[in-house]
């Protein structure tokens, strides 16, 4: 009995020395930095430039008008949205009325006198030159209806000119847009060219950036444009580059880059905008994670390089100086101090020491 009892003892007390292994050792564990690692890779560099730019709307028409007149009516104020074709001033048409009037009148006059001469000149051809009438007079009557259609035309031309003047003493617009200014108001006198106001496209923008010059030669189908700021908010929002002006401004040197924007981006014309330039350097290099870079305030750059240690999902972490290069697609390149292959940490490095042991954190696993 004492033997069972000690044998019962002994067993005791290797499961609490178990037990308290297990527990020690999940304490270490959870004690341990959780961190997430990213591979130094070798990849093509890139150079990014800020660019300040401008939303531009494609079409700003300043309306006016071809013909002289009293302003009659004005059907918009400014700040309208207005549909194609939708009429914005009508003129005091009374006058272009009248001689719209008087010009298809003369033009029916003319279409009776057309049908009247072709009337005479069948007859003197179903009678037949040399027995009752003579060939002089059919060639006359053939003459009256050559003069008859002339007359025809000239009153139809001069019905069609009246009643372009008629039509053009309403404007209407272009374009679908907004009006931005009024430049007339009802009882005004107007002559062409003045100006009575301004309609600008919404639906068609376009955002100006004026780029150095050395950039142009290294535009490819490579190179992207974000915009960074103004409606874009926190995230990045890629930008289609319409068209490169290869005119150089002598002043500034630079050129224009034009580009378009997503549907669903809010843009209004005259808005400033920044954008990031991004164009191939022709060279490989190897990259970071931005993440994976500590800066300190005396200049000093460095990374975390984790190596395995000898417990599975287990690293220790050494700090190394870099030297950095360019920036681009949260990327950082690395002059020196890295290796291709080399594992650093890219998430949670603000509190790790020289030597430490770190997890793989959960996030990363999964």
């Amino acid at each position: 009995m004492p033997r069972h009892s000690s044998h019962c003892h002994r067993v005791c007390r290797g499961l609490v020395v178990f037990v308290s292994i297990m527990v020690t050792m999940a304490v270490a564990a959870q004690d341990m930095p959780g961190v997430q690692l990213s591979e130094v890779i070798k990849r093509p560099v890139f150079e990014e430039t800020r660019l300040n730019g401008t939303v531009n709307a494609m079409r700003r028409s300043r309306l006016s008008t071809s013909v002289a007149g009293l302003v009659d009516t004005v059907s918009v104020n400014v700040g309208d949205t207005v549909a194609q074709g939708e009429r914005l001033i009508n003129l005091d048409d009374e006058q272009a009325r009248y001689e719209l009037s008087s010009a298809r009148a003369q033009q029916q006059e003319a279409q009776a006198s057309l049908e009247e001469a072709r009337r005479r000149f069948s007859e003197a051809q179903s009678v037949g030159a040399g027995r009752n009438i003579a060939a002089t007079e059919i060639r006359a009557r053939e003459s009256a209806v050559a003069v008859a259609e002339a007359a025809l035309a000239r009153t139809r031309a001069e019905v069609s000119r009246y009643r372009t003047a008629l039509e053009r003493h309403r404007i209407e617009a272009p374009f679908a847009g907004v009006v931005s200014s009024r430049g007339s108001d009802v009882g005004e006198w107007v002559t062409p060219g003045d100006e009575l106001m301004t309609l600008v496209d919404l639906d068609n923008l376009r955002l100006d950036f004026q780029v150095a010059q050395a950039y142009f030669p290294r535009l490819d189908d490579d190179s992207e444009l974000l915009l960074v700021s103004g409606p874009a908010g926190d995230e990045p929002v890629p930008l289609t580059i319409a068209s490169r002006v290869p005119v150089t401004d002598a002043a500034s040197r630079t050129f224009l880059l034009r580009a378009t924007a997503p549907d669903d981006v809010p843009l209004m014309p005259g808005m400033a905008v920044e954008a990031v330039l991004r164009v191939s350097t022709g060279a490989q290099g190897l990259t970071v994670s931005r993440d994976a870079i500590n800066r300190y305030p005396e200049g000093r750059v460095t990374v975390w390089i984790a190596e395995p240690a000898e417990e599975d999902d287990r690293y220790t972490v050494t700090e190394k100086r870099v030297q950095t290069g360019s920036g681009f697609r949260n990327r950082v390149e690395i002059l020196d101090g890295l290796e291709a292959g080399d594992q650093v940490v890219s998430r949670g490095n603000e509190s790790l020491n020289e030597g430490m042991t770190v997890r793989i954190s959960r996030r990363e696993a999964r």
